[in-house]
């Protein structure tokens, strides 16, 4: 390991010590290299931490560079870009010009494989004439059809309205090989196979020479803010150049697109609007009155037609320093100009890269992004849940409504262009009406008749409609593994077919049908061709690395079921190692990291235990400020048991509500209870309203409910937060007849759960209720869980290996109980893991700094244990550390439970008092 690095000037305060041997652990990771796994827990400064440690390794190695180049020509400034040294006084002029001259004119050949798709020998007659297509398919045509203009064949192409403008929905020709062997012949280029495409401002700088940058990366945006807040504490947010990356849906200021909603949508429009950018103008629909259809022009995103306002953004941002999204954002609506694409082009300057994980984890966006990770560090937050992260980015799914979409559209366009297309697109789309229709025919139960699929024999299994396979199982018994796929892909990235088949659609649609034509995502041709190409895709992955899921179309009790399938990725170890190959080193940080060999076995088998640094260290808190119980009976005695054959007793949950009633008089201020579903803190919910609970507890905390919709969270959370605040004051604490504060009820996995800090007042007792295990019934899970169990020849493997063919599901969880039982290794530790750690997450959000204090209450029988009789396997051995020393494992009643709250908020009281006395 490296040298510690003891000084951090950069730290705003005085660091504790576990701060100090966090930063020195992370600064020698860097200086090694390679992957590290850093948990610090919640509350404890950690991203702090990370900003000051990290970035002082940043500029160390800079200055460490700078010696080493100090006698070479070219030398690194401060702000790392290339500097020539050659400009002495005892030079000739025109030494100096020819090294001027020899650095400058490579610059002006810009790379023309940028776009990576094919050599140039496939160059059109357009593009060698210098015109460019944009990524998305669309190539630079005319203003519109001129009256005389022909078809491909030499023939005029006439509309469904009698109008000769159709030809703008005709496929170039296209031919897979040419007599070679070589490569296609077609016109224009594409890159998008499954939604985003790497689309770029075709004025763009002038590539510069890339130098060290360090890659920061977390879940969701609101955590992205928060690094941003931190990292401007320090003197790094004057010194070194930021850049904060986001979605289109939170960075898009074009109000025309925002309406859309949908972030799929978003992404769609946006596009489109760019391959229009390129045209100058560009055809559009709009239906007036009387059903006509009206063309009008336009000329892409407003957002984007001035460069003079695109480089006013540039400055403005590179000026202010460190900005979250919404400053950003802000900027870019006060100019006028698109914050999102603004960003991106400022990328090549920055030390600093602020990303969400979907953004750098994702091969498809780093590529889109143009992001480089070789020899560069990445640092990933939150990184408890990374692996089913990253596999869950090259999921695929296509529901039976989006392949009825595309298989009429398809036909559509063949029946009204068969004659004037080519043999090569007339191969291809019949290929694609072969695959469409055989998946169709999958999904296709009529009147709920009995399966007959020979993989579906399984004993009980012959009315399944959710079945799993191998994609080798799948491609054979459908009679489609005769088809190349990855040749059926290439047309569709290089032929420009999903544009204009959805074009036509649209147009079609809007002329058949005006009034009634809406444009959604379930109905939108693009988006259904994009969910087809994508699971196409994931039909090419080797058989192993995933599973693909059968549901097929059926009536329930509550109404049509529609069918789907689903390819769901179960390894991620090959593609975590094509982010650990191409960095310098990978950091995972996170505050409940552990078991760490889950993560390692999933992620990165290859690398061994001496390899891997691991560093943990306890909470800054005093062990005082927190009081951890194991709750195992309620008030009046009853067990609590929340498994799943025993949670929807009424007088277990009557049981739960008593209890939460006399808590409410003893815990001052916020309590945040857990539940494991929405449905169940609904059912909940309901059967205290019914018992008259909830008015009860009324009486005592005013009650909030985390809302399903995580845009109404922040809403929540505001009141919630406001009447904390009130209760909170000197004459609200001692009217004993007045609320004393709030209940939130919360959700274990929902935004609450995983993004929000109860500090103070908020969370002074966070309950969580039985151990929130995932749902059996959930197909995908089981696959996981069978995958997992079998990984490196396990001793069960050889028992799971009947599961490994097509298994049918029968819509109840005793088909998940059953795999659960024949997991012994494996694949139990890792359902005990999901469960522990979504406790964990829930339960960390209580304490946020030195001087806060909570209670924890763990309300199941099974968190209590005799602590001379504590096994491996028992959950409570799976708290974060600087928890489970202070827990308190078993009580022998809730009177007991009762005593030591009271005891505990009556001591935080006297010394909050004590404090408030005037010195």
């Amino acid at each position: 390991m490296g040298q510690k690095h003891n000084s951090f000037p950069a730290f705003p305060y005085h660091p504790y010590s576990i701060q100090i041997d966090f930063m020195n652990s992370l600064y020698q990771s860097l200086e090694k290299g390679g992957i590290a796994m850093l948990q610090s827990p919640t509350g404890t400064g950690k991203t702090l931490s990370i900003i000051c440690s990290a970035l002082q390794w940043l500029v160390d190695k800079r200055e460490k560079e700078e010696v080493k180049e100090g006698g070479s020509m070219v030398k690194v400034n401060e702000n790392g870009n290339s500097v020539n040294r050659c400009d002495s006084d005892d030079e000739p002029d025109w030494v100096k010009s020819f090294v001027v001259k020899n650095e400058v004119s490579p610059k002006k050949s810009i790379d023309k494989k940028k776009f990576g798709v094919r050599s140039k020998k496939c160059d059109s007659d357009k593009e060698k004439e210098g015109r460019v297509r944009d990524l998305s398919g669309h190539g630079d045509e005319e203003d519109g059809a001129k009256e005389g203009d022909l078809g491909k064949k030499g023939r005029r192409v006439k509309g469904v309205d009698g109008e000769g403008d159709d030809e703008e929905f005709l496929v170039d020709e296209y031919n897979s090989e040419d007599e070679d062997g070589k490569c296609c012949k077609r016109k224009g280029t594409s890159r998008a196979l499954a939604g985003s495409s790497s689309e770029e401002d075709e004025n763009e700088d002038e590539q510069q020479e890339e130098k060290l940058k360090i890659y920061f990366c977390s879940r969701t945006h609101s955590q992205l803010t928060q690094f941003i807040n931190e990292l401007k504490k320090t003197r790094f947010a004057s010194e070194l150049k930021v850049v904060c990356l986001g979605s289109r849906k939170n960075m898009c200021i074009n109000e025309e697109v925002l309406r859309l909603g949908n972030p799929t949508r978003i992404n769609e429009r946006c596009l489109e609007l760019q391959r229009n950018k390129n045209k100058g103008t560009s055809k559009t629909k709009n239906v007036c009155v009387g059903g006509r259809v009206r063309k009008t022009k336009i000329t892409g995103c407003p957002m984007l037609r001035s460069h003079k306002f695109e480089k006013e953004f540039r400055n403005e941002v590179s000026q202010q320093g460190p900005l979250d999204i919404e400053d950003v954002v802000q900027i870019g609506s006060k100019l006028g100009t698109c914050p999102y694409y603004g960003s991106r082009n400022l990328l090549p300057e920055a030390d600093l890269i602020v990303l969400p994980y979907q953004s750098l984890l994702s091969k498809h966006s780093r590529e889109a992004l143009n992001l480089t990770l070789k020899n560069n560090i990445i640092i990933i937050d939150e990184a408890h849940n990374l692996a089913d992260s990253l596999i869950s980015m090259y999921d695929s799914k296509i529901t039976q409504l989006q392949l009825e979409n595309v298989h009429l559209h398809l036909d559509k366009y063949l029946l009204r262009f068969r004659n004037l297309l080519g043999p090569g697109n007339r191969r291809y789309i019949q290929t694609l009406l072969v695959l469409t229709q055989a998946f169709r025919k999958i999904l296709c139960v009529e009147n709920n008749a009995k399966i007959t699929d020979p993989l579906c024999d399984l004993a009980g299994a012959g009315n399944a409609f959710n079945y799993s396979m191998s994609i080798n199982e799948f491609l054979f018994s459908h009679n489609i593994d005769n088809i190349n796929l990855v040749k059926v892909l290439q047309y569709i990235e290089e032929s420009n077919i999903i544009h204009k088949v959805s074009g036509y659609g649209e147009k079609l649609a809007v002329s058949e049908n005006p009034s009634s034509y809406e444009n959604n995502e379930d109905t939108s041709t693009l988006s259904s061709f994009r969910a087809l190409t994508a699971m196409l895709l994931s039909l090419t992955y080797k058989d192993g690395d995933g599973r693909i899921i059968v549901s097929r179309t059926h009536t329930t009790g509550t109404g049509q079921n529609n069918g789907s399938l689903k390819y769901v990725m179960l390894t991620g170890e090959k593609l975590f190692h094509e982010i650990v190959d191409q960095a310098h080193a990978v950091i995972l940080a996170g505050g409940t990291l552990q078991p760490i060999e889950e993560t390692k076995e999933r992620l990165f088998p290859w690398l061994s235990t001496n390899q891997l640094n691991f560093f943990s260290c306890g909470h800054i808190i005093p062990s005082e400020n927190i009081l951890p119980l194991a709750v195992s009976h309620g008030p009046s005695g009853q067990l609590f048991d929340f498994s799943y054959n025993s949670r929807g007793s009424t007088s277990m949950i009557q049981e739960l509500g008593l209890m939460l009633c006399n808590l409410v008089s003893v815990v001052p201020e916020g309590v945040v209870v857990f539940f494991s579903s929405f449905e169940y803190e609904e059912k909940i919910y309901n059967i205290w309203k019914d018992l008259g609970i909830l008015a009860r507890l009324m009486k005592k905390k005013h009650i909030f409910r985390e809302p399903r919709k995580s845009t109404d969270v922040e809403l929540v959370l505001k009141k919630y937060q406001e009447t904390i605040v009130q209760s909170s004051q000197p004459d609200s604490r001692n009217d004993t007849s007045a609320c004393n504060g709030a209940v939130l009820l919360a959700v274990v996995g929902g935004k609450i759960s995983e993004g929000i800090n109860f500090s103070d007042g908020m969370g002074r007792c966070i309950i969580m209720v039985g151990l929130p295990y995932p749902n059996p019934s959930d197909i995908e899970l089981m696959e996981r869980l069978k995958h997992i169990e079998g990984i490196r020849d396990s001793p069960t493997q050889n028992a799971l290996r009947p599961l490994a063919r097509a298994e049918c599901y029968n819509g109840n969880v005793q088909a998940g109980f059953d795999i659960l039982k024949s997991c012994k290794h494996r694949g139990k530790q890792y359902y005990d893991n999901l469960c522990m750690k979504a406790v964990n997450q829930s339960i960390g959000r209580a304490i946020r700094h030195a001087n806060d204090y909570a209670a924890i209450l763990l309300v199941d029988g099974r968190y209590a244990s005799d602590p001379l009789k504590n096994t491996f396997s028992h959950p409570t051995t799976k708290l974060p550390q600087w928890i489970r020393n202070q827990l308190i494992p078993k009580t022998e009643n809730y009177g007991e439970v009762h005593k030591l709250l009271h005891r505990f908020f009556k001591l935080h009281r006297m010394k909050e008092d004590k404090l408030e006395q005037p010195t």
